[in-house]
């Protein structure tokens, strides 16, 4: 996903590349099958969104809001500099996430601590783009909140939402989509009656199933009568399309017609068109084999998208084998039931929210809601155990975008395991399991909510809080809550040395080892940290968790002038991540390992390590590891000769830091090359020049800021600038002497 804060290499997937003219498409996705019709829908949105800032498509369900806003947002595209931003909100059920989904769905990456409110303003600020709220029917106070605080702070964004009912704001502008038209010829010169946008529909849906299937004078009334049965709802007509692969044009519309009689004068109060879109998937449904309709209302647990594997564990059973659903489930694909599509992670499937909706009413009515949602929880439980396993591994970018895949049903196994204070154990080990994700793939803030809404449960399942005590203060040090992650870190230790848990206990002491690192209590930290190291190898322990501890001790002998003990650790880090095919934490000790061979004067050398790192953080998402990694190359660019790309580069991860927290965690050890390197362009450039240089950096988003690091797309100074001084002392090296 590309993003003001995001990236393309190999952990994410972008919507596309960077304009002609320099400007972000935003995140739209690719289009399945042909938009058809609704020209004079989408003329008018487009034309309605270049008066208004506000423009809400309602309609019925099925009614093809989704695709017409799309549709439109495709068109604008070029009129919006900063790109088209889509946000899906059918998957999403807590409406405090509701922002985080938004700054998500920009590729926004802050790991501060802020309120994503605040993040989304200063991103924005200056920006001109349109946001597409998708599905707010289910937010609506929520939605309406944030579109009416981002559209009042910043003029240059306009939203298009789609939902069934209307945000009710100031300066709101409502679209009511009806359905497509579908004449029905009632004369005998039925060839001569032009038919509607819904047959043209139809006939592109059931030639996908029915290769050749056209519409010919001998089958057009039967079209046209079919499409007025359906009232020309989109949904409707794809899920009877669907039914081409097995029965004739007539056949469909017999059984259409014999179900409408049926049906007819139910429903009483609800919208016609209402009516029709659950009578044609009543009839859908109706049709569908036990099997099916059995596997339709049991995929109605899953959020967003899902893959074979968690069909197959979630909805088989006696009465469905796993070893049939791929052969059940590929006939709800055939049926339009089902969409197929391709994720990062490999082949998925979704089930859109009306058919969803549909297959939860008959989920309920079987009292089977709460069996499915334990299963689904369990899928999510394992799932998260076995990407905790194989983060330390070869495996490692596609664990990072199998989560990204599965957020969606990660949030609802969630949501579900704190609805009932005896499952609070399954919240704590889910938000404690995925801290790989919280801290290595950019969603501290995320993890944050998940992890202090688990530890306010009461459970009796002490090995699984003090799990989570240690992963909340974790994330704490990254965001700078130093507050937060004492208490945490403390009440962790004192449990486990009270229950004899080594494990925690070495958590513990390691990630106090890193508070103290980050307050400047180096030798504090260094104890600690080789306290935590020795109880983890007494006890087994080995993973990225664990590396990253000995990176940060290399740290704190680093900043105690002991570079070369600190080279030699990262080497042996290093080493360990290659035996393991693991790349986040070996990033980490190669940046140490290039700061050491920067303060020998290696600076070739050292460039080389960190444009060695630096992709791996910008992949993950790691914005702390980002910026440090930007805040070295900002040296090392320093003492190369040039001096003004060095100061872009200095006031790139000025404008970052604020994305993380206190620049460089407001550390007098971490600032000290940065402080020193800015001394020495300051006065090589000049105050002016300088400025001007910082001010051209503030203004690159990450993907600009890491491609200008790393000397892409134009991004180096083509002329040599005279050599600096040389590259900083070592940090602290004023307050101690190194030893020899």
């Amino acid at each position: 996903m590309r993003g003001f804060q995001g990236s393309e290499p190999p952990a994410r997937e972008t919507a596309g590349g960077t304009r002609p003219d320099g400007c972000r498409p935003g995140n739209l996705p690719t289009e399945l099958t042909r938009f058809i019709g609704r020209s004079a829908e989408v003329s008018a949105l487009t034309a309605a969104l270049a008066e208004e800032r506000l423009v809400t498509v309602t309609g019925v369900g099925g009614v093809g809001k989704s695709r017409c806003a799309l549709q439109a947002a495709r068109i604008l595209q070029e009129r919006f500099c900063d790109g088209v931003w889509l946000v899906e909100l059918a998957g999403l059920r807590d409406p405090e996430l509701l922002e985080h989904a938004v700054v998500e769905a920009l590729g926004v990456t802050d790991q501060s601590g802020r309120p994503p409110l605040t993040v989304l303003l200063e991103q924005l600020a200056g920006r001109r783009m349109l946001l597409v709220l998708d599905g707010v029917e289910h937010l609506v106070e929520p939605s309406a909140a944030l579109a009416h605080e981002l559209l009042r702070r910043v003029p240059g964004l306009r939203v298009l939402a789609t939902g069934r009912r209307p945000l009710g704001i100031v300066g709101e502008r409502l679209y009511p989509l009806a359905p497509m038209t579908a004449p029905v010829p009632t004369c005998p010169e039925a060839a001569r009656v032009p038919l509607g946008e819904a047959a043209w529909l139809f006939a592109d849906r059931a030639a996908a199933v029915l290769p050749g299937f056209t519409i010919t004078p001998e089958n057009r009334r039967v079209v046209a009568e079919l499409c007025h049965r359906l009232d020309g709802i989109p949904l409707a007509l794809e899920l009877a399309a669907g039914r081409l692969r097995t029965l004739s044009l007539e056949q469909t519309l017999q059984r259409l017609d014999d179900r409408f009689r049926l049906l007819v004068g139910g429903g009483a109060g609800a919208p016609p068109q209402h009516q029709t879109l659950r009578t044609a998937m009543g009839w859908s449904h109706e049709l569908c084999t036990p099997q099916q309709r059995l596997l339709w209302a049991r995929l109605s647990v899953f959020a967003g998208h899902f893959d074979l594997d968690a069909a197959e564990y979630v909805c088989s059973g006696p009465d469905l084998p796993a070893d049939e659903v791929l052969d059940v489930l590929t006939e709800l694909v055939a049926q339009s039931v089902v969409s197929r599509e391709e994720a990062p992670s490999g082949v998925r499937y979704r089930i859109l929210d009306t058919v969803r909706a549909y297959g939860a009413d008959w989920l309920g009515a079987t009292g089977d809601t709460d069996r499915l949602r334990r299963r689904h929880r369990d899928w999510c439980t394992g799932l998260v155990t076995w990407c905790e396993l194989e983060w330390f591994s070869p495996r490692q970018s596609e664990v990072a975008r199998r989560v990204h895949d599965e957020l969606p049903n990660l949030r609802a196994a969630f949501e579900y395991a704190m609805e009932e204070d005896e499952d609070g154990r399954f919240g704590l080990y889910l938000a404690a399991t995925l801290w790989f994700c919280w801290v290595a793939c950019g969603r501290l803030a995320e993890g944050r909510h998940w992890l202090d809404r688990a530890l306010a449960l009461g459970t009796d399942h002490e090995e699984t809080r003090l799990r989570a005590l240690w992963a909340v203060g974790y994330v704490a040090v990254l965001q700078g809550d130093t507050v937060a992650a004492l208490t945490a870190l403390n009440e962790c230790r004192q449990a486990a040395e009270r229950t004899g848990d080594a494990r925690a206990l070495a958590y513990s002491l390691h990630h106090s080892g890193a508070l103290a690192l980050i307050n400047d209590e180096a030798g504090e930290a260094e104890s600690l940290l080789r306290a935590a190291m020795e109880r983890y190898e007494e006890i087994g322990e080995l993973n990225s968790n664990v590396l990253i501890g000995r990176v940060k001790l290399s740290m704190a002998m680093a900043f105690q002038g002991d570079i070369a003990g600190a080279a030699a650790l990262c080497e042996e880090v290093r080493d360990v991540c290659e035996e393991h095919g693991e790349q986040w934490a070996r990033s980490y000790a190669l940046h140490v390992l290039g700061f050491a061979a920067w303060s020998d004067g290696d600076t070739a050398g050292a460039r080389r390590i960190l444009e060695e790192s630096l992709p791996v953080n910008y992949a993950f998402r790691d914005l702390v590891g980002t910026v440090f990694a930007l805040e070295l190359l900002a040296g090392i660019t320093a003492s190369e000769g040039d001096a003004a790309e060095a100061a872009v580069l200095q006031g790139a991860a000025a404008r970052l830091w604020r994305s993380v927290g206190m620049p460089l965690f407001g550390s007098e050890y971490f600032n000290d090359p940065h402080a020193r390197s800015a001394e020495q362009v300051a006065e090589l450039l000049g105050k002016t020049r300088f400025r001007e240089c910082l001010r051209e950096g503030e203004r690159l988003d990450t993907d600009a800021a890491v491609a200008r690091a790393l000397r892409v797309r134009g991004g180096a100074s083509a002329a040599p600038r005279p050599v600096l001084a040389g590259p900083p002392p070592p940090p602290g090296a004023e307050r101690r002497a190194a030893p020899q």
